[in-house]
């Protein structure tokens, strides 16, 4: 059983959040950041939602690709060419495509009973 999950969303500082629009129907879960469907603004959405259902048991990162790409992230980008925004559990790609609470934290609790 792992004790903490890393969660890690990677994108650029101006993109979006999704593929799908930010609305009154929007599936994922996040209040906080509406209607501005931006990554930066969704991130501390997901950031908070997150400390409060599982506390210090999982980090939240953003690691923004305006600055350069790390190595890491330029592995997964190589080998699986995904969509931006991406988001890592502990270092491994997960395809998600977007910020969006449930599949996220379907991953997590995958991760904490691991």
């Amino acid at each position: 059983m792992a004790e903490k999950v890393t969660v890690e969303i990677v994108g650029f500082s101006g993109s979006e959040c999704g593929p799908f629009p930010c609305d009154e129907n929007r599936s994922c879960g996040l209040e906080a950041c509406a209607p501005y469907g931006r990554l930066t603004v969704a991130f501390d959405a997901l950031k908070e939602r997150l400390e409060a259902e599982y506390g210090d048991r999982v980090e939240a990162k953003m690691t923004l690709l305006d600055v350069g790409v790390p190595d890491h992230v330029k592995e997964v980008i190589d080998r699986d060419s995904p969509p931006i925004p991406l988001v890592l559990i502990n270092g491994k790609w997960r395809p998600i495509g977007r910020i969006s609470y449930d599949p996220i934290k379907r991953e997590i609790d995958r991760a904490l009973a691991a």
